[in-house]
């Protein structure tokens, strides 16, 4: 399969370098600064599924030097999706199909509309790596996971085959038949996740042992399953209990990129995820009120390099 990554972060670099470990055809389009580092340090994967070196890896700046593109994986945050549609339109003009690998769901939207329905899959990452100082992939922890599924008919046959890929590849794959409630299912838990630890500046066990602070989290997800509801995606109480045995069972420290993000001083996707969330609400004439607060205390470090005082 001819794969292009948009984007060489963690995420891109470890399922590209899977990829191309299992002999698929893969290239990472890339910033020139990324290029540089990678073309001075390598693309290594440190894992505990295995390291793995990539050899020679493929990077290009533009587009147009990309050879046959079947799967076009987008894995950059939400608040560059914007400047990445030129860049997808030229690729889904030549035939290719666009898997996103982001949090929440409006994205999936917007894409379908600036791409045609037939161009863009449903698609969850479920990992937990990061880039160390030389840009090399550090990943911890068991899951390496992408659950995947067509979201018009058009596409069986390419998820057919990106299941033979997943097959031979050292990561886990799921097609899944019923993936709008499986990215909604993520949606609900991200949004709570994401929102209640940033918000509150405090890894997940912290937030745990306060009564209050575990009800705001089941509150978001309550919220989020309302909205759910009105654009028909059949989510339950169960699906919120099972988040919440789910959030019972992570390490005290676990904790969300956005929070972790925030200890960074980096920028922050409250806009897409919490706010995307707000715009689909009004959207069906629906109130999110816990939604709504959380926004309102992230918003002011979405910018990133926050520092308190005055000049």
């Amino acid at each position: 399969m001819n794969i292009v990554m948009f984007g060489a972060g963690a995420l891109g670099a470890y399922y590209g370098g899977r990829w191309a470990e299992a002999g698929q055809n893969v290239s990472f389009l890339v910033r020139e600064k990324r290029k540089k580092q990678i073309e001075e340090q390598g693309l290594i994967i440190h894992s505990v599924a295995g390291d793995y070196q990539l050899d020679h890896p493929k990077l290009i700046v533009d587009p147009d030097e990309a050879e046959a593109c079947d799967l076009l994986v987008l894995s950059v945050k939400g608040y560059h999706l914007n400047e990445t549609l030129p860049v997808l339109k030229k690729f889904v003009a030549r035939g290719a199909r666009v898997l996103p690998l982001l949090n929440g769901i409006e994205h999936i939207y917007r894409l379908q509309e600036e791409l045609g329905e037939e161009a863009v899959l449903g698609g969850l990452a479920f990992i937990i790596a990061t880039l160390n100082e030389k840009g090399h992939v550090v990943h911890t922890g068991d899951s390496h996971d992408i659950v995947y599924g067509p979201l018009h008919p058009s596409q069986e046959n390419l998820c057919k085959k990106l299941a033979q890929v997943m097959q031979n590849s050292n990561m886990n794959g799921n097609l899944s038949r019923t993936i709008s409630k499986s990215l909604w299912q993520k949606y609900m838990f991200i949004t709570a996740f994401s929102g209640v630890t940033t918000a509150a500046n405090l890894p997940i066990g912290k937030i745990r042992e306060q009564k209050d602070t575990l009800l705001l989290f089941r509150s978001v997800l309550q919220e989020m399953k309302n909205l759910a509801n009105t654009f028909d995606i059949d989510l339950r109480d169960e699906d919120i209990e099972e988040t919440m045995s789910r959030v019972g069972g992570l390490s005290f420290e676990a904790t969300s990129s956005m929070h972790q993000d925030r200890r960074k001083g980096l920028n922050l996707e409250v806009d897409h995820l919490q706010g995307g969330a707000l715009r689909l609400a009004k959207q069906s004439g629906l109130s999110l009120p816990h939604i709504e607060t959380l926004h309102a205390l992230i918003k002011p470090f979405e910018s990133g390099n926050f520092t308190t005082g005055t000049k």
